[in-house]
């Protein structure tokens, strides 16, 4: 004891403290140490994440849209060494997806492959016969000589005036991308070198019409490229690698879901906004309210409502019933009872349904007004950024050690962000934990799980995010520079904050809520730093592969005027695309169009766009 008594009483000298200085920088304590390791394993994760979906987005320009065709075209014809309308025709039945038809052709082999797209195993000779010996066509009965004839690469011939009006009826149709030849039972799609020679003679309006649609069926037929819904249409389309389930931005500033087409509507999946939207439009509160306080005629069950103490209620059909029950009764009544009419005993269905109406009704009010609210916070947030560069100006003028104020934009940014989170989440919640998708999904001890941790988060986010809206009003332009500093601390730890639990809430959807479901449910994953806007497509071949595709296209007598008529008409055909995308004679063109009507919402209005543009990178 006494030996440790005088070691601990000894001088310690300059150096030894130096040394202990020095022990203490390199080394961290258990606290700072756990705090380090947990904030490498979070950015590993937030790395795995998005690696988990991982999607790319690129812009489809009028000048693009054909080397975009072509490239997936020049892809197949270096490897089956088929004919360019070959190709196509391969690519449009498997939705011009690549990789399927190389997956397919080791599974089903090159033989079932075609016959299945409708492309011949066999070509025929057609180079024409140099007989004078006049030919039947099967179809008109008609004597014409082997050069007014056309021959498909099936063997099947007829008369050029046949071919022709076939091919105009199937144009005016809509069905031009795979024109199958007339032939009984014959499954093979047309040269569309033939189709163009013959139609163009006749209408040359219509072997436009048939370009365009051969243009168009990269973006019409192809799943992974969409129209950009912007209106008035900008004329590009959006083409995505990776996953799919995604919201991309098109040059044009336009924000969508690209599974959809509809406005970004992320953490809701895309059935849940296409029936809120519609719940917003046809079951207002005014639709609720009818259903409470009136009653449907039994006769022609249209909504009437009581005006009077009699319980027997007239419509205007001139139907009679009774309003206790809604059962058809005469008009013969007294003051106490309707005559041969008793509903006295009690029934507990009628009683069940105004209840579970009423709060149905109480219900989708809580969710709409707080959606409303935050949609209507949006509005006036986004007025502020107008208000906020006037501050940083006002701020980088006047004599002060802070300069930088780009933490005022980020964190604004962050706002707009997190605030459309929030708002959309409240119609997530109404579909999640209703009845209308989910009713079988979830026993109610689950749903009520569930519900609890998913409104203990949203809460979390929802108080932050207001927290953030103030300090980012605060008229920080007339602080002193300890006042500016302590604003930039709260600004940027809740910046940081409020993008943590918007990634916490978003695990909890695709982990806890979404994935144990049976019915599939997919939802856009959430980006820190916004949506990703879309690149240009940027395509160029090398003069090498440049001289190994004229050298396959000289084997096709007509490809060199396909490849002009393409060029010629690329630069034109987007440009009429824009003034014709609301109507259009194809089935995908009408559901994509009924797809594109999102300006409509509550009650008939016009639905406001939460997806404000991040302009400025977030550097948090």
């Amino acid at each position: 004891m006494g030996r440790d008594a005088e070691e601990a009483s000894l001088p310690v000298s300059s150096s030894e403290l130096e040394q202990e200085e020095d022990d203490d920088d390199c080394y961290l304590s258990d606290q700072e140490d756990d705090a380090l390791e947990e904030s490498v394993l979070q950015v590993l994760e937030d790395e795995h994440l998005e690696d988990c979906h991982w999607s790319s987005s690129s812009v489809i320009t009028k000048e693009s849209l054909l080397l975009a065709q072509r490239e997936d075209l020049r892809k197949v014809i270096e490897l089956l060494g088929l004919r360019e309308h070959h190709a196509r025709t391969l690519l449009i039945h498997y939705r011009w997806d690549v990789e399927r038809i190389f997956e397919l052709l080791d599974q089903k082999g090159r033989d079932r492959l075609f016959s299945e797209a409708g492309i011949p195993l066999q070509n025929a000779n057609n180079a024409g016969s140099t007989s004078s010996t006049e030919v039947t066509c099967n179809v008109c009965f008609e004597d014409v000589p082997p050069t007014a004839t056309s021959e498909m690469d099936c063997g099947h011939n007829y008369c050029n005036d046949c071919w022709t009006e076939y091919f105009i009826v199937k144009i005016n149709e809509g069905q031009s991308r795979r024109v199958r030849c007339m032939a009984p039972k014959c499954n093979s799609i047309c040269d569309e070198a033939v189709i163009r020679k013959l139609v163009i003679a006749r209408r040359p309006d219509l072997a436009e019409r048939f370009e365009r649609f051969l243009l168009e069926s990269y973006i019409e037929d192809n799943d992974t490229v969409k129209w950009c819904p912007s209106i008035p249409h900008c004329g590009n389309a959006i083409r995505v690698k990776g996953d799919i389930y995604c919201e991309v931005e098109c040059t044009c500033g336009c924000q969508f879901c690209f599974n959809c087409s509809l406005q970004a509507h992320s953490p809701c999946s895309c059935i849940m906004w296409e029936l809120w939207i519609k719940k917003c439009r046809d079951e207002s509160e005014t639709v609720n309210w009818i259903t409470v306080n009136t009653k449907p005629c039994p006769k022609c069950h249209k909504p009437v409502e009581k005006n009077g103490g009699c319980n027997l209620v007239a419509c205007i059909c001139g139907q009679a019933f009774c309003w206790l029950c809604g059962g058809a009764t005469g008009r013969d009544h007294t003051w106490s009872s309707i005559s041969g009419h008793s509903c006295g005993r009690f029934t507990d269905d009628q009683t069940t349904k105004t209840e579970q109406a009423r709060r149905d009704l109480y219900r989708y009010m809580h969710y709409h007004n707080r959606y409303k609210a935050h949609t209507d916070s949006l509005k006036q947030e986004a007025k502020l950024k107008h208000d906020i560069q006037g501050k940083i100006s006002i701020s980088e003028n006047k004599e002060s050690k802070i300069k930088d104020y780009s933490w005022v934009i980020n964190g604004l940014n962050r706002l707009f962000r997190s605030r459309r989170v929030l708002s959309y989440s409240y119609p997530f919640a109404f579909y999640m934990f209703g009845d209308e998708i989910f009713k079988d999904e979830m026993t109610p001890e689950e749903r009520e799980l569930k519900q609890n941790l998913f409104e203990d988060q949203q809460q979390q986010l929802e108080f932050n995010v207001e927290r953030l809206s103030g300090f980012l009003e605060k008229d920080f332009q007339n602080f002193t520079d300890d006042e500016v500093m302590d604003t930039m601390k709260h600004v940027i730890n809740l910046s940081n904050v409020v993008d943590r639990l918007c990634k916490q809430m978003y695990q909890c959807i695709e982990n806890d809520l979404l994935y144990p479901l049976r019915t599939p449910h997919n939802i856009a994953p959430y980006k820190s730093k916004g949506l990703d806007r879309a690149s240009e497509l940027n395509i160029s071949w090398d003069s090498a592969e440049q001289s190994s595709q004229s050298t396959k296209c000289s084997q096709d007598e007509h490809r060199s005027q396909h490849v002009m008529h393409n060029n010629e008409y690329a630069s034109t055909i987007l440009g009429k695309r824009a003034s014709e995308f609301h109507g259009s004679s194809s089935d995908s063109r009408a559901r994509q169009s009924h797809k594109r009507e999102r300006q409509d919402a509550n009650g008939g209005g016009a639905l406001f766009d939460l997806n404000v543009p991040a302009e400025v990178v977030d550097k948090i």
